[in-house]
């Protein structure tokens, strides 16, 4: 596994410490009145004076004798302090700024500074493996101990690298992640980041009955796996666990419910959920939050032979609901249903599902935020206050029992589509069928893979509710303590 995706490094300093020669220093301004402790000619300070005027957060590049760069922050928005780090990232980068120091955080929180920190490492991650020339000089940024600690800095780069894995997971090419290699990658996460992981093979999917995930890779030439992920500190808070369930369709063609009209492309990013999965457990692993957590993700891809499912197949999920086939396009629900059913066993405090599930959802969300549906309000009301804490955010789907009636079928116990109505929302409730305990279902197809940047977020895999599910976890570890 490659040792980091990130191009960018953070590093503290005290106040005898030294920085090295030709270092670039980068001054950060969030209030108009610390122009009168630095020496900025009249016509910056000007410029600087009427950006807090307007409201206007930007880097300024070259002022004074060296390389030195201002960043103004006229708001101290946590997600526009993620942005000012991403862009601030950029130009050192096109400075060619190997080093660099940090000044003018000390008056602000650690809430406001992380998000900017989280923005720096943010921009700098890159996905390169398949280039000939791939290989990057990190940058480093030094910053005082005055300001930040290097616990906090360490805490921050381990969440992003959770963020930058589970990106790099997604913009792998389908050729190189199938089911088989995709468990191999979450093993080598298990080792490197300290979980423990299982892989069932397919003689032991069988014998589970997991008639899902087996259905679905009826079509391929690769066996499917299922993936068992487990963070269990000693000081854990919760003696249930919180189970994640990501799904982990490796590439999805629609089976015989072809995707047609270029649909196709980009399907390698069907086991975004699955990825998120593993992005969340290395970053809680890393940081050695006190809380028990399991991460499950069955992974298979979706392809098409004689074998294939058909329309008007029936086949029986794990816990012995037979479902009627109607659309093999709609197979994710089919593999996340029998995890759900697995994840019983652990008599969850909660189980949260995520999946690139439904291009309705995508449609109600575009790229910014998750649909969200489940059982228990007030467990969704408190991941909705760490999407607003991360800009990750949700947007509630309409839950009613009439959904339900749309996914009844004449043949079998359910079909696995409930027609042209309320897409997302009779896919979460085919998801809910399986469920008996308190259980959120997060669908992000919307932010999950992008073909252009958006916000803060890079074209391709954007790792969209790692930091969202980071926040939830340590938000539960504080308020448990």
């Amino acid at each position: 596994m490659k040792k980091s995706f990130l191009n960018l490094e953070l590093s503290t300093y005290n106040s005898t410490g030294e920085i090295p020669e030709n270092s670039c220093k980068i001054l950060f301004l969030s209030d108009k009145d610390q122009l009168k402790k630095h020496q900025l000619n009249a016509s910056l300070a000007k410029k600087i004076t009427a950006a807090f005027e307007n409201k206007k957060d930007e880097v300024i590049t070259s002022y004074g004798n060296f390389q030195s760069y201002l960043v103004v922050s006229t708001s101290l928005d946590s997600q526009q302090n993620r942005k000012l780090g991403i862009s601030l990232y950029k130009t050192l980068d096109k400075e060619n700024c190997e080093t660099s120091y940090l000044e003018g955080l000390n008056n602000l929180s650690e809430n406001q500074i992380n998000p900017f920190l989280e923005g720096l490492l943010l921009g700098s991650y890159h996905f390169n493996s398949y280039k000939k020339k791939n290989e990057k000089k990190a940058l480093k940024v030094y910053i005082s101990t005055e300001t930040t600690s290097e616990k906090s800095i360490k805490a921050v780069t381990n969440l992003i690298n959770g963020v930058a894995l589970t990106r790099s997971l997604v913009n792998e090419p389908p050729n190189k992640l199938d089911a088989v290699r995709f468990s191999e990658r979450i093993v080598e996460a298990g080792k490197k980041y300290g979980f423990k992981t299982e892989v069932l093979q397919k003689d032991r999917i069988t014998a589970l009955r997991m008639g899902g995930l087996l259905g679905v890779n009826q079509g391929s030439e690769v066996p499917p796996t299922f993936n068992i992920m487990t963070y269990h500190p000693k000081n854990a808070l919760n003696t249930q666990p919180l189970v994640l369930v990501g799904k982990g369709v490796t590439f999805d063609t629609g089976g015989y419910s072809l995707k047609v009209g270029g649909s196709m492309s980009t399907m390698k990013s069907d086991m975004g959920g699955g990825a998120t999965v593993v992005g969340i457990m290395a970053a809680i692993a890393m940081n050695k939050l006190p809380y028990y957590v399991v991460g499950l993700v069955p992974a298979t891809d979706n392809k098409i032979d004689g074998k294939a499912l058909l329309v008007d197949d029936v086949i029986t999920m794990m816990d012995g609901t037979t479902v009627e086939i109607q659309n093999t396009d709609a197979e994710g629900r089919l593999i996340l249903a029998d995890a759900l059913t697995y994840a019983k066993q652990y008599k969850p405090e909660l189980v949260i599902n995520m999946a690139t599930l439904t291009g309705a959802a995508a449609a109600i969300t575009g790229p910014f935020g998750i649909a969200m549906a489940g059982n228990k309000q007030e467990k969704m009301d408190e991941l909705k206050k760490s999407g607003e804490t991360t800009y990750e955010r949700l947007f509630q789907l309409p839950f009613w029992k009439e959904f339900e009636e749309l996914l009844k079928s004449d043949v079998a116990d359910l079909k696995n589509i409930g027609g042209p109505v309320g897409g997302a929302s009779t896919a979460a409730k085919f998801l809910e069928h399986f469920t008996d305990y308190n259980w959120i279902h997060l669908d992000i197809a919307g932010p999950a893979f992008l073909k252009e940047a958006k916000g803060s977020n890079p074209a391709g895999g954007t790792g969209f509710g790692v930091r969202l599910i980071y926040d939830f976890i340590k938000s539960r570890s504080e308020k448990t303590k």
